[in-house]
């Protein structure tokens, strides 16, 4: 079958497209012909190589898949032939947790093995499309507003770095709350993007400082909810923009994860700083029911064959992108 493999980690150029044996479904496995994987900076992070991210050579790239089950293993029922399911990428393995495209091969291939009760089968109206691009970034996202930072409507919330997967998926669930949204981007073409997918107001933080904007924006009391999966220097600014008993939510640290801190905001506001961490079922099931009914739509910047994954990968380095990358196998 064909996949996309690292042999080592390194820049773009360890990244290769490669003939591997076609995975035989253990019992308990379902055997699933890829029609979509959807990239997250996480598949950046595995290439590169990231502390405490330990990746075993060779592996196969990609953590967000569909698909149609092909075979099924001992021990499955034969029904799930010929389902359309949306793979949930955490496998539990005894008491440890185990990622595809990390510390097991993943969805840019042909095929793949799957525990049969990480696979989600699809309603008639939810795309192959629609349920690859789901997984990390909306689910994340779902998790991270509703279930930790429980963000009611009328709420003001600021969004950084919204015109990423993540990002995105949080202007667009932010908007059916029926919270108010800052969408914080670095071109006009993302953030006139971000206003037609929901976003209340729009600051391009390459020309203004997005938390002088908020300010102003708040009208000098500071927003509710602060969305920060960026780190870096983003992070003292964004405690400082938020107001008296607000919440900085945080999933990630794409720019940095040891930041200055100044934790004289923490305790004057009395402000509080939230992790959330992934997602579980009942997310991912909530977010197939809404793109059901159509209340939600995922944003899928590009789609690229499997054979020019690489240059998907290197599309998505440089961060022009509103939504999610696919990558059709």
């Amino acid at each position: 079958m064909r996949a996309i493999v690292i042999r080592a980690q390194g820049g773009l150029d360890v990244v290769t497209f490669e003939e591997r044996p076609e995975p035989v479904a253990e019992a308990g496995e379902a055997l699933v012909r890829v029609a979509f994987c959807a990239l997250n900076h996480h598949d950046l992070f595995v290439v590169k190589g990231m502390p405490g991210l330990p990746v075993e050579f060779p592996r196969i790239l990609g953590t967000d898949m569909s698909g149609t089950v092909t075979r099924v293993g001992p021990g499955v029922a034969p029904n799930w032939v010929g389902k359309r399911v949306m793979v949930d990428n955490i496998i539990w393995r005894g008491n440890r947790i185990l990622s595809l495209g990390d510390h097991l091969d993943g969805g840019l291939a042909d095929f793949i093995c799957i525990p049969v009760e990480n696979l989600i089968e699809l309603p008639a109206a939810v795309s192959l499309e629609a349920a690859a691009a789901l997984t990390t970034a909306y689910g994340t996202a779902l998790r991270m507003l509703v279930t930790r930072g429980r963000v009611r409507a009328g709420e003001l919330v600021l969004v950084l770095g919204a015109s990423g997967g993540v990002g995105v998926a949080c202007v667009q669930l932010l908007k059916e709350i029926g919270a108010r949204t800052i969408a914080c981007a670095s071109s006009p073409e993302k953030l006139a993007r971000l206003r037609a997918l929901g976003a209340d107001h729009a600051v391009d933080y390459a020309k203004e400082d997005f938390s002088a904007a908020a300010w102003r924006i708040s009208n000098k009391r500071g927003v509710d909810v602060v969305i920060n999966f960026t780190g870096g220097d983003t992070w003292v600014p964004s405690i400082r923009t938020l107001r008296l008993g607000g919440r900085l939510l945080t999933c990630g640290a794409t720019a940095g994860f040891d930041p200055k801190e100044d934790i004289r905001y923490i305790w004057r506001r009395e402000v509080d700083i939230m992790g959330s961490n992934g997602w579980d079922r009942n997310d991912l099931l909530a977010l197939i029911e809404r793109v059901r009914m159509g209340r939600l739509d995922p944003v899928i910047d590009r789609i690229f064959p499997l054979e020019h994954a690489r240059d998907a990968l290197a599309h998505m380095q440089t961060r022009a992108v509103l939504g999610k990358i696919l990558v059709k196998i």
